[in-house]
């Protein structure tokens, strides 16, 4: 299995429009894509990104595709309307939790 690590910081102002959308249409379009969310933190104090999120995939062929979809396309593209600094990598999956 391989895993996507995203993460974020949430734009002033829009937290609440953003947690909605994240709850009923950003986690619901990763199961869709058949992306299984593993994790998601949410940094209180200190820096680093604000969140921290992942899902894991069958394989590197898979996740590959998923992610050079158009419906991968537009669920980023309505992301980042609501965040900034978004950056995401493709690991293998340790079962753990990884940076």
């Amino acid at each position: 299995m391989v895993k996507l690590l995203m993460s974020w910081d949430i734009k002033a102002g829009l937290e609440a429009i953003y947690f909605d959308f994240i709850v009923n249409e950003f986690m619901p379009g990763l199961l869709r894509l058949d992306i299984q969310p593993t994790e998601a933190w949410y940094t209180v104090y200190g820096s680093g990104p604000q969140i921290l999120t992942g899902g894991v995939a069958k394989d590197l062929d898979t996740m590959t595709s998923i992610l050079d979809s158009e419906e991968w396309y537009d669920l980023q593209s309505e992301l980042l309307a609501y965040v900034a600094n978004f950056e995401y990598k493709i690991v293998r999956d340790t079962g753990r939790f990884q940076l």
